[in-house]
């Protein structure tokens, strides 16, 4: 392991290759038989698991229940709501037959062609259209709203270019899906959503944010407004990591939701729906991990502590007894432990591996510690190691997982401070844009100016954030025109 771990990519060499070793060297996620797809490993799906459990429960506090809806979609329903077609058309997958048959020569299996299906059906790349079609049924009065559901699902969206966690043809993910009586409600959950998605982020992963709303450019296809909570990677590019989505009537109106208002009168639905994925997989690994593998906040940890005796021979019952004990006081107190006596690996092995897995805290006690009544702690976030006194030791534990969430997230907030610049100049910008980094910058608002920065330096229009001054935006750097907005400009994943 420690000579896997010397032959990692360093990250000033190459951070791509990096992020691609390190995902599979930790065992998070290797490419499956199926090209863009990906097989997520026990590790990986422990933190996921993590992940989706916290933020179901800050969903269902405000108001929002589970359901499942299914994988396949009428290609008919696509088609009802232009906008939202175009924008998914050239990544839906397809489904044309409902049967294979034995090949004439005895050799493998072909589709049958009398077994075409009447209707194409759609592996669904987003349920904006089955759902609503389902609220049309749901939906009659004003006392049937709002409707706030959420499933827990995979979509496949058929990229060309994937990598793991960050961009693959099938992914996990939640999607909620809501339906309001008016528009400021639609509005109001819109916002709560980004907010609630900003939380968990911050608070659970350490990875700070900007939030903001998209350009009309960038929005979710057939949306009227996208917020989005955007992160900066160590290379100094953007990731979308959470958007939320006002859809205004649009569904409502393309599969006909009405519902009789307080006023007795027919009016359409408004709809929002908002959504992460795996892809926060992607940005945990990139934002805090190190040289030397992952480095994992502890409010997500799949193993907080770890606990490794050193033992000869007939010393390793003292040492279960001691240390099993430490790990069910420890476990009694909210922290996940693995207490490792396992004698198939050598002490060092366990400790390269539990680096490159980012255990935010390993605890080690041999021979002279057991005689001395101590034990030696070492934090993942900085690699730093101390000798402590075993008496009392879950209590420093406790309180060191706590510091250590607090540092990784203060060094990851630093990191983004100092890499949002305030930028009026257009040729300085073309110049450090190639470095990084999240550029404030004056924009007119068009899609024209928009564009031609995409063009000519590959950044894009991240978000307008919120936060910032916008009240004398200036003049825009590429039109010369008055501008009517600040804008984070970027180059993204």
């Amino acid at each position: 392991m420690a000579k896997e771990l010397k032959n990692l990519t360093k990250r000033s060499e190459n951070y791509s290759q990096w992020y691609n070793e390190l995902v599979v060297k930790a065992d998070l996620a290797e490419q499956s038989d199926v090209r863009g797809c990906m097989v997520i490993k026990p590790y990986g799906y422990a933190i996921w698991e993590k992940i989706q459990q916290e933020l179901d429960k800050k969903f269902k506090e405000t108001g929002v229940q589970n359901v499942y809806f299914p994988l396949l979609i009428p290609k008919s329903f696509l088609s009802k709501e232009a906008e939202h077609v175009e924008g998914f058309a050239k990544e839906c997958a397809v489904v044309t037959h409902y049967r294979l048959k034995a090949n004439e020569d005895g050799d493998g299996v072909v589709v049958d062609p009398a077994a075409k299906l009447e209707e194409e059906l759609i592996i669904r790349p987003t349920s904006e259209t089955t759902i609503w079609n389902t609220y049309r049924k749901w939906i009659h009065s004003w006392r049937d709203l709002p409707v706030l559901c959420n499933q827990w699902c995979n979509v496949m969206r058929w990229e060309m270019r994937t990598r793991l966690f960050l961009r693959t043809s099938e992914f996990l993910w939640q999607e909620g899906h809501t339906a309001h009586a008016t528009r400021e409600e639609a509005e109001e959950r819109t916002k709560q959503m980004i907010h609630v998605y900003a939380d968990f982020v911050e608070n659970y992963m350490a990875i700070p944010l900007v939030v903001g709303v998209k350009s009309a450019t960038e929005r979710f296809a057939g949306a009227l407004d996208t917020y989005t909570i955007e992160a900066m990677m160590q290379d100094g590019k953007a990731l979308q990591s959470g958007t939320s989505h006002f859809l205004g009537q649009n569904f409502g109106k393309a599969f006909n939701v009405q519902f009789v208002d307080k006023e007795n009168k027919l009016d359409y639905a408004w709809a929002t729906s908002w959504g992460v994925s795996t892809r926060l997989m992607g940005a945990l690994v990139m934002t805090h991990s190190d040289d030397n593998g992952l480095v994992l906040p502890p409010n997500l940890a799949p193993i907080q502590v770890v606990i490794v005796p050193i033992y000869k021979g007939d010393e390793k019952a003292i040492f279960d007894e001691k240390l099993g004990a430490l790990a069910d006081r420890l476990r009694k107190m909210g922290v996940s432990v693995k207490y490792d006596n396992a004698d198939n690996k050598r002490p060092g092995f366990k400790f390269a591996d539990y680096e490159l897995k980012g255990v935010p805290v390993r605890l080690v006690m041999g021979g002279n510690d057991l005689k001395n009544g101590t034990i030696e702690v070492m934090r993942r976030d900085t690699l730093e190691k101390e000798t402590r006194d075993f008496e009392g030791i879950e209590e420093y534990v406790k309180q060191l997982l706590d510091e250590i969430q607090k540092n990784i997230f203060k060094k990851a907030k630093d990191y983004l401070d100092s890499h949002i610049y305030e930028c009026n100049d257009y040729e300085d910008f073309k110049k450090r844009i190639v470095d990084g980094g999240f550029f404030l910058c004056p924009w007119d608002g068009t899609a024209e100016t928009e564009a031609k920065i995409k063009e000519e330096t590959q950044a894009t229009v991240r978000c307008i954030p919120f936060g910032y001054d916008q009240s004398n935006p200036g003049t825009d750097m590429v039109s010369g025109k008055p501008a009517t907005c600040k804008a984070i400009i970027a180059r993204s994943y």
